[in-house]
């Protein structure tokens, strides 16, 4: 029997097909169900790709209306939830917060294995995706509150999935400016074909497992350092260099060591990373508007790309998406540890698509391997062994 084809990391190797995303690495474009990331960008909300994303075309006035009603009607979560957060250790990582949480979510909204009929069901899939996307922003926003031993702030209906968000965080009225900057990032983080924490969300739903542990299992990818993560380390990293002066002696030091700049390179892009490019000019405006914080890290930022591009640019390594959303959050007064659990918040939306699609046409994931262990090795009892 010839061995099986060895791809490490399974690089290169088509495991689905979708048509939910898609990217041109060498163009430096992305696109949901065939619609520029830019024009949703620009145009578009939150609520309305999500829906996108989950059905596949732009949906009428009435479907938006009513998805968006579910999502504002079904923020609250059981109080026992909270009760399970109340135990949870306050200097924990907010990711593991949210992984812990989401999971518990199964038992509180008991879904068992999907039948046939519940598979073919979009009414019901719908339904199941839009609660668990309603609920991962109360979750975050109300572990922010109690880990600080503050009770949690209630959701309110009247504000969007954006603006309520910011609301809980803080208890403020939200600025417009930074709800709108916020349903972007919502919109630029929703989807990115088929990384990590979707390819978890293809095997853990190949089981026919309820979508709660699908949804953790993408959440305990995502909290990977080399997956999610990396826009808190932008920051710590411009933290760190402190002023535009120092920018061009650190990226000097850490290109001769052979380190990491937070924030650039991506394994599909050879180019500017779109969304990347969308950031900038949200920063850009934020700042014509003023209102950054002054904290500096928008100008060191904008140098440590241009000193960047110019050593990493010609080799095609650009700022991606992490490079600016992590300065943005930062300058809205985001605390660094909750940009990672934003990103999973963002990403609930395509991958509970991913979730339907592989639902739509099941086949449970079962790769090989290429055995390197020894072969017809003898069994001696223990008294033998030497």
């Amino acid at each position: 029997m010839a061995e099986p084809n060895f791809a490490p990391g399974l690089e290169g190797v088509a495991a689905t097909q979708s048509s939910i995303s898609n990217i041109d690495g060498a163009a430096g474009l992305l696109s949901y169900r065939g619609f520029a990331i830019a024009d949703l960008a620009a145009h578009s909300s939150f609520e309305e790709v999500a829906l996108l994303l989950l059905d596949g075309a732009l949906p009428g006035a009435a479907d938006l209306e009513r998805f968006d009603h579910g999502l504002r009607a079904h923020r609250q979560v059981k109080y026992n939830v909270r009760e399970i957060m109340k135990f949870m250790p306050v200097t924990g990582h907010p990711m593991d917060m949210l992984h812990c949480a989401v999971a518990s979510l199964g038992m509180f909204y008991p879904q068992q294995e999907l039948s046939d009929a519940e598979r073919g069901n979009t009414l019901h899939l719908d339904a199941m995706a839009m609660r668990i996307i309603a609920r991962m922003p109360t979750i975050v926003a109300m572990w922010e509150q109690m880990r600080f031993g503050n009770d949690p702030i209630s959701p309110r209906p009247d504000l969007s999935h954006a603006a309520n968000f910011l609301y809980m965080l803080s208890g403020r009225e939200p600025d417009p400016v930074h709800t709108k900057i916020l349903d972007s990032c919502l919109i630029l983080h929703a989807e990115h074909t088929i990384n990590a924490s979707t390819f978890s969300v293809l095997v853990t739903g190949s089981t026919l497992t309820n979508p709660y542990h699908v949804i953790g299992g993408a959440i305990g990818t995502l909290a990977g350092p080399l997956h999610g993560g990396a826009n808190q380390k932008v920051v710590e990293m411009l933290e760190e260099i402190n002023s535009v002066q120092q920018v061009g002696a650190y990226l000097d030091r850490k290109m001769a060591n052979k380190e990491k700049i937070w924030g650039f390179g991506h394994r599909i892009y050879k180019t500017r990373d779109p969304r990347a490019v969308i950031l900038k000019e949200m920063m850009e405006d934020m700042a014509s508007r003023g209102n950054l914080r002054h904290s500096g890290l928008f100008e060191i930022a904008i140098e440590v790309e241009r000193q960047a591009t110019e050593r990493l640019g010609p080799k095609g390594i650009h700022a991606n998406v992490d490079f600016y959303s992590g300065v943005l959050y930062h300058e809205m007064g985001i605390k660094a540890d909750l940009f990672t659990p934003i990103f999973a918040m963002a990403r609930s939306a395509g991958w509970l698509a991913h979730w339907r699609e592989q639902l739509a046409d099941n086949r449970i994931f079962r790769p090989t391997q290429v055995y390197t262990g020894e072969q017809d090795r003898r069994y001696v009892p223990v008294a033998q062994r030497i």
